[in-house]
C-alpha cells in the first residue's frame, strides 16, 4: 500500500474559506443552466399566480367578552394581585372551583355538544348553519353517494331525531371547524377577557356561528354553575307555596271554629278545645312558614351573587375582515419556492468528476 493511500488519523480542519468556496462553486454550476432557471422561475410564477386566484377568500368574525364573577374573584383578588407582581398567576385558584373554573371556560366553548347545538339553529328560513356549512365546502355532494335516497343531506332545526348519516356528517363538519376555523384565546393571562374567532369561507355564516356560540356557551355555562342553588330554589318556592295554602286554610277553620263558639252553648268546652287546636296548628304552621320564606329569601340572593355575568366587549359586525392570498405575496413565494427546488434538484444530480488517470 502507498503512501498516499493511508487514510490520516486527524480531520481535516474547519475552513470558512473553504466552505464559501464550495457554495460558491454550487451557485456557478446551477448558473450553467440560466435557461432552465429562468423557466423554472416562469412556472412557479404562473403557479403562485394561478393559487392567488383559485383560493377562495375567507372570512373572519372576531368577538370579545369577560367573565364578571364577582363572589370568585373577591375570594382570590388580593393574592392574585401580590402574586401578579412577581410574575406568578394564580387565576382559576381558590375562588371559583368545578369544572368551569379559570380557563377552563376555554375547553367548555370548544366542547362537540355546544358546536354541534350551534350547527343546529338557522342559518335563514330555508337552512340550518349545517346545511349552509355543507353547501359552501361542497360537503353536501361529498356525502351525497351515502344518502339512502339520492337527496342532499339536510339537517332538521334544532337537531330533532337525526338519523345516523345526519350525525355522521355533523361530525365531520365539528371536527373540520375545530381544526383551523373556530379558536378561543385569552389574550393576557392576567386579565379576564376571552377572544374568539371564526374564520370561514361565508360571511354571514361566520358571523353568526360566533355570535351563537357565545350564546350557547353563555346559557350552559351559568345553567351548570347555579343549578344547586336554582334547583334549591324551586324546592323551597314550592315548600313555601304548599305551606302557604295549608296555612290559609288553618285560618279559614279558625274563623269558622270562632263563629261556632257564638252560636252553641257555652257549657260545651270540647268546642273550645277544637278552636284552641286549630289555632295551635295555625300558629306553628305560620312559624315554619315564616322560617320557609325567609331560607327562601337568603336562597335567592346567594343565588344572585353566585350567578356569573358574561358580557360581550366587541361583537361581530358586517363586512367582516376578509382574508385572500395576494398576488404580490403569492407570485414571488412561489417562485422562491419553485427554484429552491431546482437548485435542490440540480446539486442532488449532479455528477462528480471523474478522477484524472
Amino acid at each position: 500500500m502507498s503512501q498516499e493511500n493511508i487514510p490520516s488519523p486527524y480531520e481535516p480542519e474547519f475552513s470558512i474559506k473553504k466552505l464559501l468556496n464550495d457554495r460558491l462553486a454550487d451557485l456557478m454550476y446551477v448558473f450553467q443552466f440560466k435557461k432552465t432557471l429562468l423557466l423554472v422561475l416562469i412556472i412557479g410564477g404562473l403557479a403562485g399566480a394561478f393559487a392567488a386566484w383559485y383560493k377562495a377568500p375567507t372570512y373572519t368574525a372576531r368577538l370579545t367578552f369577560v367573565v364578571d364573577d364577582s363572589k370568585a374573584s373577591g375570594a382570590t383578588g388580593g393574592l392574585s394581585d401580590l402574586a401578579g407582581m412577581v410574575g406568578v398567576n394564580l387565576n382559576g385558584i381558590g375562588g371559583a372551583s368545578g369544572v368551569l373554573a379559570g380557563d377552563n371556560i376555554q375547553e367548555l366553548i370548544k366542547s362537540h355538544k355546544l358546536i354541534e347545538i350551534t350547527l343546529q339553529t338557522a342559518y335563514d328560513s330555508t337552512q340550518t348553519l349545517a346545511d349552509r356549512y355543507a353547501a359552501v365546502y361542497r360537503l353536501d355532494h361529498k356525502w351525497l353517494k351515502y344518502s339512502p335516497d339520492g337527496k342532499i343531506i339536510r339537517f332538521p332545526l334544532n337537531g330533532v331525531n337525526n338519523t345516523r348519516l345526519q350525525d355522521s356528517l355533523l361530525h365531520e363538519i365539528r371536527d373540520k371547524i375545530l381544526d383551523d376555523e373556530f379558536a378561543i384565546a385569552k389574550p393576557d393571562k392576567k386579565l379576564g377577557f376571552f377572544e374568539i374567532n371564526t374564520t370561514m369561507r361565508d360571511e354571514k355564516l361566520a358571523m353568526l356561528f360566533c355570535s351563537r356560540m357565545i350564546t350557547q356557551s353563555t346559557e350552559f355555562f351559568i345553567t351548570t354553575k347555579t343549578k344547586r342553588l336554582r334547583d334549591n330554589v324551586n324546592r323551597l318556592q314550592k315548600r313555601a307555596d304548599s305551606i302557604g295554602k295549608a296555612l290559609n286554610l288553618k285560618t279559614y277553620d279558625v274563623a269558622a271554629a270562632n263563629k261556632n263558639i257564638l252560636d252553641l252553648n257555652p257549657a260545651y268546652t270540647s268546642v273550645n278545645a277544637d278552636v284552641d287546636i286549630k289555632d295551635r296548628n295555625k300558629i306553628v304552621s305560620s312559624g315554619i312558614y315564616t322560617e320557609t320564606v325567609k331560607n327562601l329569601e337568603a336562597s335567592k340572593t346567594m343565588l344572585a351573587q353566585e350567578t356569573p355575568t358574561v358580557q360581550i366587549v366587541d361583537e361581530p359586525e358586517l363586512p367582516l375582515k376578509k382574508n385572500y392570498l395576494k398576488y404580490y405575496v403569492a407570485i414571488p413565494s412561489a417562485m422562491v419556492l419553485a427554484a429552491i427546488l431546482f437548485i435542490c434538484v440540480a446539486l442532488l444530480t449532479r455528477k462528480s468528476p471523474k478522477p484524472a488517470n
